[in-house]
């Protein structure tokens, strides 16, 4: 794994606009970063990066059958009470899941480490495949970087067949929060993938979601929601005026009910108290957990629920330092580990595998500068050449 300066296309921008990405620069500050590119081996990718992720989904699996199993688990996890009947439910009827993204701390050297798993809503998506696919073919046309070079990056492809295997009846809606330019950019892109499916697609914001008098969802039209793709996190959902009519309404969520389990922090706890020493896993526990006194004075606190590094403290030598202040712990906190970010030329870098149908089919690489990785932090692509 190395980390090389690149020429920046001359055209990139005009690129960019062509092909609807249109964040790449957001309030004027760099998003889309080709100044720099990572190389990888195969080795790399498949052995320690493409492997392991697969082999997280298969654990992940088993805490959720653990979950529904036990009611205590889902409440440790702060699922709502009224929602844990229906969390089980949607694992039990087998509902399909679409995508997920698993952040790693990885360097080269040793295996990657999981971070988190962001297994409801990340973003990131269309750069990862489509954009930087189109940087790929286009440096090596223009002699940027080698010929032969290849990507860890069969996303699209992978998207459309599992959207086609979905069994959409009627159209598939499509919904994020008004104002936010980077999720609209990526329920556009699903949309397209849909599209290129088969499937009938109608796209609206949350906001929008209605309630008829039988208790289904519906959209502007009042046409009934059946099958909903929402970019916004389940814990939100099930805090929305509409959310306790959530197991009564006949809508068959995108992501399904079973995500709220992967998607929160508690997950690294159990994932360590049922798989401990796994070499992919960093040692974590509930902050309420005896056991979280293992870790010493080294280690990082993260919310159960949080969002883009927010409310994030890290302990070392007993000093506590906090990032980004934002609305979370009021549900609980986990204690991992501390395994920072590697540097290189003063840049961490974040290896975030994509899983699509629970199989890994691409990565993205997250830069930032300091020790959490953020909504500021920059895309920057790689390429697989040994």
């Amino acid at each position: 794994m190395e980390r090389l300066p690149v020429r920046p296309r001359d055209n990139w921008r005009e690129v960019a606009e062509e092909h609807g990405f249109t964040f790449h620069t957001p309030d004027g500050e760099r998003y889309w970063d080709e100044t720099h590119t990572y190389r990888f081996t195969l080795r790399e990718i498949e052995g320690d990066l493409e492997d392991p992720a697969e082999e997280l989904e298969q654990m992940c699996f088993e805490v959720v059958e653990r979950a529904v199993a036990d009611e205590e688990v889902l409440k440790r996890l702060a699922i709502p009470e009224m929602f844990r009947g229906y969390v089980a439910d949607s694992w039990r009827n087998r509902e399909r899941n679409l995508y997920g993204r698993m952040d790693f701390r990885y360097d080269g050297n040793g295996p990657a480490k999981l971070y988190e798993y962001n297994a409801d809503t990340p973003t990131s998506l269309y750069e990862s495949a489509i954009f930087q696919w189109v940087w790929l073919e286009q440096a090596m046309e223009q002699g940027l970087i080698p010929e032969g070079a290849d990507q860890f990056n069969s996303l699209h492809e992978r998207l459309v067949d599992a959207l086609g295997r979905f069994g959409v009846e009627g159209p598939l809606h499509l919904a994020c929060a008004r104002d936010t330019d980077e999720d609209l950019g990526t329920i556009e892109y699903l949309e397209d993938c849909a599209r290129q499916a088969g499937l009938a697609t109608h796209r609206m914001f949350i906001e929008e979601i209605g309630l008829a008098e039988d208790g289904r969802f519906t959209d502007l039209d009042d046409e009934p929601v059946r099958w909903l793709f929402k970019l916004y996190p389940w814990e939100w959902l099930m805090e929305e005026e509409f959310g306790s009519r959530i197991p009564g309404s006949g809508t068959q969520f995108i992501e399904p009910g079973w995500k709220a389990v992967l998607s929160n922090k508690g997950l690294l706890a159990l994932l360590w108290e049922m798989f401990e020493g796994h070499p992919n896993l960093l040692p974590a526990f509930f902050e309420d957990d005896p056991k979280a006194a293992s870790l010493g004075g080294r280690y990082v606190r993260k919310p159960l629920l949080s969002r883009e590094g927010a409310n994030i403290t890290f302990v070392e030598n007993g000093r506590a330092s906090t990032g980004l202040d934002g609305p979370y712990g009021a549900e609980g906190f986990v204690r991992q580990a501390l395994a920072p970010l590697p540097s290189f030329d003063g840049r961490r870098p974040m290896c975030g595998v994509w899983l699509v149908a629970s199989e890994p089919a691409g990565m993205c690489i997250r830069e930032d500068e300091g020790a959490v990785t953020t909504d500021d932090a920059c895309f920057v692509p790689h390429f697989i050449l040994d």
